[in-house]
């Protein structure tokens, strides 16, 4: 009996004691969840607001759930910037192809433009382009001044007419002949009225006017044959040194442009435009002398007042059509010499006294004589 009762109380012992032992190993692992559900917690904590998508951690998460949270952040962290590479790299390769797109565009462009495929559109009139032909400056009533000299200048009786630079060549003679003394008789006519220029031309041609003749002459000789000129000793001097230069560069002819006419001494823009169209019967723009510059001015062919006759070339070749500048120059010089004079202009019998801005100024009239003077008393 004893020795049942012994063992009945050691079971009961030993049950007690493994009774302890699961609650002592019960409430360790009860610790052990509360000690990981407390890091979980806090490292949602910190996961959540750099990552939404990770869930927040609650208390029944075990370890390894830990462990599988962190690495599905890292890896989708890592997934969103493969991503973003992919999407860079993508947009960088469209750049290239976009740019290979349009140099092999262009490339072909050119290709069709070199071989003619390309065809040439008509050219398509627009209304400003219009408007602006309209509004380019021409002074008022010009057509009717125009009309008017025309008819004053029908008689064709001024020195131009007969004796201008057109009138002094030989009548027999090469081409290269003629346009030499049609180059002569536009530098003598500088600052000489067209009866002393072709007077100075007949005494020339009698003498022999070419090149080679002209440099064998004597300077003394030629200023004796083309006196009274004017600046005869300066006028000698550009013809000598003219001459040498149309000899030795232009084989006895002279230019055939107005540049190179100007180069030439003794010439300038007047005389080149007018020996082209004398010489060459080439129209190369307007010959502007004395004549023509006072008479633009005076009648108001001109936007303001010009200072010289380059100045109102250049006025001039802007408005008026061109195919009057053959004829503008002969026209208004005549009409300068008999009606349009530098001094005393004949504004009664004029044509154009009516519209004529010069013959309707206060400055145009005639000034009042002064009084007398009494007699002195003796």
């Amino acid at each position: 009996m004893r020795g049942s009762r012994g063992r009945e109380t050691r079971a009961k012992g030993a049950a007690s004691k493994k009774d302890l032992s699961e609650e002592g190993d019960l409430s360790t692992t009860q610790d052990l969840k509360g000690s990981v559900s407390v890091t979980a917690t806090r490292r949602s904590r910190r996961t959540t607001p750099a990552n939404p998508l990770v869930k927040e951690v609650g208390s029944g998460l075990t370890m390894n759930d830990t462990i599988q949270t962190e690495s599905s952040v890292s890896l989708s962290s890592r997934f969103m910037k493969h991503e973003k590479k992919k999407l860079s790299h993508n947009e960088e390769n469209d750049d290239d192809k976009d740019e290979a797109v349009n140099e092999a565009s262009v490339s072909s462009d050119q290709s069709k433009k070199d071989s003619g495929q390309f065809k040439r559109r008509n050219k398509i009139s627009i209304e400003y382009e219009n408007e602006l032909k309209k509004d380019k400056w021409e002074p008022p009533n010009w057509l009717q001044m125009l009309s008017n000299i025309r008819e004053m200048r029908k008689s064709a009786d001024a020195p131009v007419d007969n004796m201008g630079c057109d009138k002094c060549m030989d009548d027999e003679g090469t081409p290269e002949i003629l346009r030499y003394q049609t180059l002569l008789s536009l530098m003598l006519s500088s600052q000489t009225k067209d009866e002393v220029t072709h007077a100075a031309m007949q005494r020339l041609r009698k003498h022999g006017c070419t090149i080679e003749n002209i440099l064998m002459t004597d300077d003394k000789v030629l200023e004796d044959l083309i006196h009274p000129v004017g600046f005869k000793k300066t006028k000698v001097q550009y013809i000598k040194r003219t001459s040498i230069i149309l000899r030795d560069k232009y084989m006895g002819d002279i230019p055939d442009t107005v540049e190179k006419l100007c180069e030439l001494p003794g010439v300038g823009p007047k005389m080149a435009h007018l020996c082209m169209n004398c010489a060459w019967g080439v129209v190369t723009g307007i010959g502007v002398d004395t004549h023509v510059h006072r008479i633009s001015n005076r009648i108001g062919w001109v936007p303001r007042p010009t200072k010289n006759p380059e100045e109102t070339r250049k006025a001039l070749e802007d408005w008026l059509p061109s195919d009057l500048w053959s004829e503008v120059n002969h026209l208004l010089v005549g009409f300068g010499q008999q009606i349009c004079r530098p001094v005393g202009p004949h504004c009664s019998t004029c044509l154009n006294v009516a519209i004529c801005p010069y013959a309707n100024s206060p400055t145009s009239k005639p000034r009042k004589t002064s009084p007398t003077k009494s007699p002195r008393k003796k």
